[in-house]
């Protein structure tokens, strides 16, 4: 991969593959005095949802109840809430049943939980208890009235390509589970991963014979992954619930960032204006979810702060990248 980018094209290696129907620089101290709304003359509705992963709240140490308050009044659609955040609500003397109803009041749709568990490793037995990690974790997602639990692939350290049908298979597993809590896994992808590449998303979930498989990106981690945007139209993006949404520099390169070196959109490189059409051509509809770590704006902004510009940031670049589409 070159390290320059242009903005008309951003990565150069392989999103390749057969695809089929399935289906989100160094921090810059005066980030906190940009302008918030870019001198937008009217705000347009957009056929996306612009939410939250609350990964980007990580730092200032938030009670969930709290997250959800804040969000809601950011403006935001929708919010990704962290597993091991409503856990400890719930060891505190919460219940699911009042977040639930917080979600409903403050009119955020509950895109997806963020859980972590090994369910493809290579370990019979670490795999069983994974099952039983995540069959309490859905249950407690359907509780909040959530749909949807990201899965990303723990539990192996690369991805062995003559073994698709055994991770197809492990996949198909926890789709299973999903059917009987009601809460979809979706596989996740991280550009340093064992599962990094698009294609390979792809190839498994399609394995799986399963008609709820579906896949989570994210503009960093394909972009980390080395994976190339000019096919990801080859996708069902009608099949695609949410995508993590975040910026990345020009340097270093991609195979050296990490995710602290994310930005917000519109503040880095990435070709949200070629990428977004062809996300919206390909029938995505769902959330674009801001997923940051970045210890720049967390020294430099206060919780609310970072939310604005967050919100302001995403729904700024998502309309000038669909033009005249909307």
């Amino acid at each position: 991969m070159k390290n320059k980018i242009s903005r008309r094209k951003a990565i150069a290696t392989g999103l390749t593959g057969s695809l089929a129907a399935i289906g989100g620089y160094a921090f810059t101290s005066n980030a906190k005095d940009m302008p918030i709304a870019f001198g937008l003359k009217e705000k347009k509705q957009l056929p996306f949802r612009i939410s939250l992963n609350t990964s980007t709240l990580l730092h200032y140490e938030l009670d969930v109840d709290v997250q959800i308050d804040l969000v809601a009044d950011a403006g935001f659609d929708g919010i990704e809430l962290w597993m091991r955040n409503i856990k400890t609500y719930l060891e505190k003397g919460g219940n699911t049943a009042d977040l639930k109803n917080k979600l409903q009041a403050r009119g955020l749709v509950l895109e997806n939980i963020i859980g972590f568990s090994k369910w493809c490793s290579d370990d019979s037995e670490e795999r069983k208890k994974a099952i039983d990690q995540l069959r309490e974790e859905m249950q407690i997602t359907a509780g909040l009235g959530g749909t949807y639990i990201a899965a990303p692939v723990q539990g192996i350290s690369s991805l062995d390509r003559t073994k698709y049908d055994a991770y197809a298979e492990r996949y198909a597993a926890i789709l299973k589970l999903g059917d009987e809590t009601g809460v979809t896994p979706i596989m996740e992808l991280w550009g340093m991963g064992a599962l990094n590449k698009v294609a390979d998303c792809a190839q498994i979930a399609i394995a799986t014979g399963h008609p709820k498989a579906t896949i989570l990106l994210d503009f960093y981690h394909v972009y980390r992954g080395g994976n190339d945007w000019d096919t990801v139209d080859i996708l069902n993006g009608g099949k695609l619930p949410v995508i993590h949404m975040n910026d990345y520099p020009a340097t270093p390169s991609y195979d050296q960032l990490k995710d602290s070196d994310r930005v917000l959109p519109g503040e880095g490189v990435c070709p949200f204006d070629v990428i977004i059409p062809k996300l919206y051509d390909a029938g995505f509809r769902g959330g674009f979810s801001v997923e940051l770590f970045n210890k720049g704006y967390w020294e430099t902004m206060d919780a609310k702060t970072l939310l604005k510009h967050s919100y302001e940031n995403t729904h700024h670049t998502v309309q000038k990248a669909l033009g005249d589409i909307i």
